[in-house]
């Protein structure tokens, strides 16, 4: 029962100043509609203009990235780290993104295909839906009037020449070239190129004057000449190896005709090497030298040059010394590099640590698909990754994966359509597991369950989120 009194006042207070409190009726709503006025579920996006990946995993927005619409405003380099366990998607992402990036009519892409099935690398599929021929570096075919690179092709100047073969030879002995050494390939590859001009010079002539220099190379330093050829004993040796050793047909001979530089796509096959000999680095050193004079041009194409096993350059640290000053040119002509590597550990803690360590600052993107905790930790150390995106890479399901573009970290959901599936999905492990079999649904449902038992991960820890500072909390997922 109501006082008296407060009854008059209020009715006398409601004359005077009309009525002061009104009574809001409950407004019932879904948690999917409320999320839209709770800032923190919706990340800022990259923009809308560029290739589509999939959509953020907690907003639902569509999740767009270009390195080259990016570059200069959002991103400080194009270039692209990508990282993650076998089997959670990292060869769809790759495939996806450059038949997207194709579409644009100023991409080209060189893909280095270290991975292969059925006797082909496993870009083979693309290449063929694109009327693309794979060139199909093997020492086997070569011999059978396969393809050839020849590291002396007059399209490499003559500087670079020289430099990819101290390249191909400090790579194969494990070390650098001392001075005499040096100084007797130079003054062999200098008399190549001058006395050999009906043809293209080929390593074996580079052999053949390491053997026998010519005097006039040692009256130029004041030398005797059996001085010279000793000093050229073992890079005779090491370039024998490439004209008639284990990888003979492939550099010896004049560069394959027919090599179209001007295709929207190009892929070395390169799945016929082994991946731990002393073959793959070799190669990488010349294709990465080739590519470097003959491929980019200042012609305003938007280039990517994509790198799968990527390990195998960064580990070397001559040939890691080679994509890094790549990378440094070619970025401001238009090249946007992607390394695709398994674990953060197999290069920083390897022979080039110094020089994957400079590699990996010039990758401003960095996609993390799942890794174990303590994988996932030494990750996060490395790059500086936010202490939630550390803890949930453990949790994600294949096709997920942590975004870091520059400092903007999202949770992202790569999409896949219908037309793109059977291109990209070539191994069998992958088939099995693809939605095209009667359990279609109960794979569906398990993905949408882990999803929200991320979404309640994240929702767990936003109190600890809130507590970041200005750049990452405008950047949470």
């Amino acid at each position: 029962m109501r006082d008296p009194l407060s009854i008059l006042t209020e009715a006398f207070t409601s004359f005077l100043f009309g009525k002061v409190e009104t009574t809001r009726l409950p407004v019932r709503t879904s948690t999917g509609q409320a999320q839209a006025v709770y800032l923190p579920t919706a990340a800022p996006g990259l923009g809308d203009s560029g290739v589509i990946i999939g959509r953020e995993v907690y907003s639902g927005k569509g999740y767009i990235y270009d390195p080259f619409q990016l570059y200069g405003q959002q991103l400080p380099a194009p270039h692209w780290l990508v990282l993650g366990e076998s089997g959670n998607g990292k060869s769809a992402l790759e495939k996806t993104y450059v038949l997207r990036q194709l579409r644009f009519r100023d991409r080209q892409v060189v893909v280095l295909d270290a991975q292969g099935e059925d006797g082909v690398g496993e870009w083979n599929l693309i290449a063929e839906e694109l009327g693309i021929t794979p060139i199909r570096l093997d020492p086997t075919a070569a011999l059978n009037h396969g393809i050839r690179l020849n590291p002396l092709d007059p399209s490499i100047t003559t500087t670079g020449q020289l430099a990819l073969l101290r390249t191909i030879i400090e790579v194969a002995m494990g070390h650098g070239l001392d001075e005499r050494s040096g100084f007797a390939l130079k003054v062999a590859h200098a008399y190549v190129n001058e006395t050999i001009v009906e043809r293209q010079p080929v390593l074996t002539d580079i052999v053949e004057q390491l053997r026998h220099p010519e005097p006039e190379s040692a009256e130029a330093m004041n030398v005797a000449i059996d001085d010279v050829r000793a000093w050229g004993l073992d890079v005779a040796l090491v370039l024998d190896r490439l004209v008639d050793g284990d990888l003979r047909g492939m550099f010896d001979g004049p560069t394959t005709v027919g090599i179209d530089l001007d295709a929207p796509l190009i892929v070395f096959d390169l799945s016929h090497i082994d991946r731990n000999s002393i073959a793959m680095p070799i190669l990488m050193a010349i294709v990465g030298v080739w590519l470097e004079h003959t491929w980019i041009r200042p012609d305003r194409k938007k280039r990517i040059f994509l790198v799968e096993e990527a390990w195998h350059i960064i580990n070397s640290p001559f040939v890691a010394q080679l994509f890094q000053r790549l990378l440094k040119f070619g970025r401001r002509l238009g090249l946007s590099f992607v390394a695709v590597v398994h674990h953060l550990s197999d290069v920083v803690d390897g022979a080039a640590a110094k020089e994957a360590a400079a590699i990996l600052k010039m990758a401003s993107t960095r996609t993390i698909y799942a890794q174990k905790a303590d994988e996932a930790r030494a990750t996060g150390r490395v790059l500086g990754l936010p202490r939630w995106a550390v803890e949930i890479i453990p949790t994600l399901t294949p096709g997920i994966a942590v975004w870091d573009v520059n400092g903007n970290v999202q949770v992202v959901k790569h999409l896949i359509t219908e037309t793109e599936r059977p291109l990209v999905f070539t191994d069998r492990a992958m088939t099995e597991s693809s939605f095209d079999r009667p359990e279609d649904d109960a794979l569906r449902a398990a993905e949408l369950e882990a999803e929200e038992r991320a979404a309640a991960f994240m929702e767990h820890h936003l109190g600890e989120l809130s507590g970041l500072d200005g750049s990452s909390e405008s950047t949470v997922a």
